[in-house]
C-alpha cells in the first residue's frame, strides 16, 4: 500500500510522475478544478466583503469521493498541480476539500516533468502560497462580477446568448477600432522610380532617392516625368560607397505569448492548438526505452530566463555540432517580455534536454507535436549561438542632380541563422542581395528607368499573432488567457476569420457599441492594463485582493444600475430575403443569430424553416458538374465553398475555386491565400500562377 498520495491535474501527468516516484507514491488526477463558482448565479456575496460561494463542479463528485477515499489510506498528501496561479488555486481548493493543512509542507511544484526535477521538488515541499491563490481568486471574481453583471443587460436589451467580459471586450474593441481605421483610410498616391544598371556581365537595381542634398518623396506623375526629364545621357557616376559589417542577434527563448505568435506564423497553429500540443509535450511522451518523458518545460510563462544547467548543456551541444565559433561570446540577458512579472518564477519555454534533437524524436511524436517541439528546440539552441554577421553595402549614383541608391547585403557568418530565424508579421526574411564591385567615381550605364505608381495601404487586420502581441504589449490579459479570449469572441459570433484575419461581425459591432456607451472603462485599454497591474500586486503580496475588488466594484455597481435603467432596447430588424419559404410559402427573412446572418421563415414559430445564406460565385461544381459553387460560413464564421446541391453533392473547399480549368491537367484551379498574397494553384498538379 502507498504511503503518500500525490494529486495532479491530468491523467497523463499522473502516469509520468508515478513512474518517477515509485511504489510508495500513489498519483491521482483531479482533472482540473473540482470546486468553482456556480454557473447558475453570480456566486459572489457583494454585501459580505465579496465572499465567494464555491461548490463542487457538476460531474466532479465521483472524482472527489475517490480522492477522499484514497486520502484516508495514506500518511501524507502532496498537491502537485501546475506551477502557476491556477495550479496554486487548484491545490488550495483540494486542501479544503480533503482536510489538508494549507500551512503544512503539502505543495510541490516543478517546471519540467523529468525524473530529476520531480524528485528534487519532493525533497523541498512548501506550504500553499496564499498570495498566488488570492490573485487567482481576485481575477476569477472580478471576471465573474463583470460578466454576470453586463451579460444579463445585453440579453435583455439586445438578444439572448450574448456576453461581455473584462479581457474579451478589450480584444473586440481592438478589432473594431482597426476595422474603423481601415474604413476611414484614404489612400495617398506615391511613386517610385527603379533603375536597372549593368557593369560588365553583372546587373543590379537601384531606386530613386532624391537630389544631391536630401531625400525626395515622389507624389505624382508630373514630378516623376520632371525627374526623368532631368537625366542626361545613359550613365550615372558613383558618388558614394559605404560598406559596413552588421551583426544580427538571435531571438531569446520562448515565452507563452511569443510561442503562440511564432507557431501562428510558421506552423499556422491557432493559439488554442499551440497550448494544447505544448501541454502534451510538457506532460510527457513515451520515448522508447526511456519511457514517459516530459519534453518541454512549463508553457505558461512571461520569462525568457533559462537555467544555468540548460545553458551549459546547450553550449556543449552547439560546440560539438557546429564548432566553437558558433557559441555566443556571453550569456544572453534574460528578461520578461510583458509588463507583468506574474509568471517570471518559471523559466522560458524550452526543451527539458537539448540532447533530444527533433530528428531523434520523430518516431515518437505526432506530426503536430514534432513541428512544435522542433520550433521550441531550435529557438533555444539559436538563443545561445553567436550573432550572424552581414556585410552591407550602400551605393549612391548621380546623374546631374538626380540620385539613385542601391543597397546590398550578404551573410558573412551564419551564426544562429544556421539553426533558426525568427518570423515577423511585418518584415520579409532577409535574402542575399549582392552588388558587383563598385568604386567611387566609376561610371555605370543604365538599361532601363522604370517609374511605377503606388497607393498607400490601410493598416492590416489583426491576425491571431498580431492580436496576441498587441494585447501583451498593452498589458492586457496574461499568457493563459490569450487563447480562451480569442476563442470566446469567435464562438459568440462577434468576429469572423477571413484569410486568417479577424473581421468584426454586425453582432460584434452592436455589442461593442452598447458596452462602449455604458461601460467605457471596461473596454478602455489603459484601465484594463492598470487592473492587471493591481492583480499582479496581489500576487506579489503588495495588495489585499478584496480591497482591489472593492475599489473597482463601487463605481461599477452604479454603472450597471444606470445601464439597466437607461439602455434602450436594441431591435435587430429582420430584412426581406427576396424569396419564399419552400415549406409554407411565406416570405423568408434575414435574421441575425449567434453565428451571423441566416435565412428563416417569417411565419416562425408556426414554420421553423431556416437555411444558411449562400452566395453564388459563378463557378460550376467540379464534382457533380450540375450544381453551383456557393460561398458559405461555418459555425466559427470561417468562409468555405460548397455545392448548392448539398447533401446530394458533398463538394467542399476552404479555397475559392475559379471558373476556368488548369491549362496543364484540366482539373480545378483555386485561389490560395497566404502572407505573400493570393496565388492560383491547381488542386491536382503543381501548376500555379500569380493573380493578375
Amino acid at each position: 500500500m502507498a504511503d503518500y498520495l500525490v494529486i495532479v491535474e491530468s491523467p497523463a501527468k499522473a502516469k509520468t510522475i508515478e513512474r518517477y516516484l515509485g511504489k510508495k507514491y500513489k498519483v491521482r488526477a483531479s482533472l482540473g478544478h473540482l470546486r468553482d463558482l456556480p454557473k447558475s448565479q453570480m456566486g459572489v456575496d457583494t454585501e459580505n466583503n465579496y465572499e465567494p460561494k464555491y461548490i463542487t463542479i457538476r460531474g466532479k463528485g465521483p472524482i472527489l469521493q475517490e480522492l477522499k477515499k484514497d486520502a484516508k489510506k495514506v500518511k501524507k498528501i502532496f498537491l502537485a498541480a501546475d506551477p502557476d496561479r491556477e495550479g496554486e488555486a487548484i491545490a488550495w481548493h483540494l486542501a479544503h476539500q480533503l482536510g489538508v493543512d494549507i500551512e503544512s509542507d503539502c505543495r510541490v511544484v516543478f517546471n519540467e516533468i523529468t525524473k530529476e526535477a520531480v524528485k528534487a521538488s519532493f525533497k523541498n515541499p512548501r506550504p500553499i502560497n496564499m498570495d498566488l491563490v488570492d490573485s487567482q481568486q481576485a481575477r476569477r471574481i472580478l471576471d465573474r462580477l463583470v460578466g454576470y453583471s453586463i451579460s444579463p443587460i445585453l440579453w435583455k436589451k439586445v438578444k439572448k446568448g450574448l456576453s461581455a467580459g473584462r479581457v474579451q471586450s478589450v480584444a473586440l474593441r481592438l478589432i473594431i477600432d482597426r476595422e474603423n481605421e481601415i474604413n476611414a483610410f484614404v489612400p495617398e498616391e506615391y511613386w517610385s522610380i527603379a533603375g536597372n544598371f549593368t557593369k560588365g556581365k553583372s546587373s543590379f537595381s537601384a531606386e530613386y532617392f532624391g537630389n544631391e542634398k536630401k531625400k525626395v518623396k515622389l507624389t505624382n506623375k508630373e514630378q516623376v516625368d520632371g525627374i526623368i526629364g532631368q537625366l542626361e545621357g545613359d550613365s550615372f557616376e558613383i558618388s558614394d560607397v559605404v560598406k559596413r559589417e552588421r551583426k544580427r542577434n538571435p531571438a531569446v527563448p520562448f515565452t507563452t505569448s511569443s510561442l503562440q505568435q511564432e507557431a501562428a506564423r510558421k506552423l499556422n497553429f491557432r493559439a488554442r492548438k499551440t497550448m494544447m500540443v505544448a501541454q502534451q509535450l510538457y506532460e510527457g511522451i513515451t520515448i522508447g526505452k526511456e519511457g514517459i518523458v516530459g519534453l518541454i518545460t512549463y508553457m505558461r510563462t512571461d520569462s525568457t530566463r533559462i537555467a544555468d544547467s540548460a545553458v551549459e548543456e546547450t553550449k556543449s551541444f552547439i560546440e560539438t555540432m557546429y564548432g566553437k565559433e558558433f557559441l555566443a561570446e556571453e550569456k544572453p540577458v534574460a528578461k520578461t517580455t510583458s509588463k507583468a512579472k506574474s509568471q517570471d518564477a518559471h523559466e522560458a519555454v524550452r526543451p527539458t534536454s537539448v540532447m533530444r534533437p527533433p530528428a531523434a524524436m520523430k518516431a515518437y511524436l505526432t506530426k503536430d507535436q514534432l513541428r512544435l517541439y522542433k520550433l521550441i528546440w531550435e529557438r533555444l539552441v539559436a538563443s545561445q549561438m553567436a550573432p550572424a554577421v552581414l556585410d552591407t553595402v550602400r551605393v549612391d549614383l548621380l546623374n546631374g542632380d538626380v540620385r539613385f541608391r542601391a543597397t546590398g547585403s550578404q551573410v558573412k557568418f551564419e551564426g544562429f541563422m544556421k539553426v533558426y530565424i525568427e518570423g515577423d508579421d511585418d518584415k520579409k526574411e532577409e535574402k542575399d542581395t549582392i552588388l558587383p564591385p563598385l568604386e567611387k567615381g566609376e561610371k555605370i550605364k543604365y538599361e532601363e528607368i522604370d517609374p511605377k505608381q503606388h497607393f498607400t495601404q490601410p493598416p492590416p487586420r489583426y491576425t491571431e499573432s498580431r492580436l496576441v502581441r498587441t494585447l501583451e504589449e498593452s498589458g492586457i490579459g496574461r499568457p493563459s488567457t490569450f487563447a480562451p479570449t480569442l476563442d470566446t469572441i469567435q464562438k459568440r459570433g462577434y468576429v469572423t476569420l477571413d484569410a486568417k484575419r479577424f473581421i468584426p461581425t454586425e453582432l460584434g459591432g452592436i455589442v461593442h457599441k452598447a458596452v462602449d456607451e455604458f461601460f467605457p472603462k471596461i473596454i478602455d485599454v489603459e484601465f484594463t492594463a492598470q487592473m492587471e497591474k493591481e492583480l499582479d500586486d496581489v500576487e506579489e503580496g503588495n495588495k489585499e485582493w478584496k480591497k482591489v475588488i472593492d475599489d473597482f466594484y463601487k463605481d461599477f455597481e452604479a454603472t450597471v444600475e444606470y445601464a439597466d435603467a437607461e439602455m434602450e432596447k436594441i431591435e435587430i430588424k429582420d430584412e426581406p430575403a427576396g424569396e419564399d419559404c419552400e415549406k409554407c410559402g411565406l416570405p423568408m427573412v434575414y435574421k441575425l443569430g449567434r453565428y451571423g446572418k441566416f435565412m428563416a421563415c417569417s411565419g416562425f414559430p408556426d414554420c421553423r424553416n431556416t437555411k444558411a445564406i449562400m452566395k453564388p460565385i459563378g463557378v460550376t461544381c467540379p464534382t457533380c458538374k450540375e450544381g453551383q459553387v456557393v460561398e458559405r460560413r461555418s459555425k466559427t464564421r470561417r468562409i468555405f465553398f460548397g455545392c448548392d446541391q448539398y447533401p446530394e453533392c458533398e463538394y467542399v473547399s476552404w479555397d475559392k475555386p475559379i471558373a476556368r480549368p488548369c491549362p496543364k491537367c484540366d482539373n480545378t484551379l483555386v485561389e490560395k491565400k497566404s502572407k505573400k498574397g493570393v496565388r492560383i494553384q491547381c488542386t491536382e498538379c503543381e501548376y500555379e500562377e500569380d493573380v493578375q
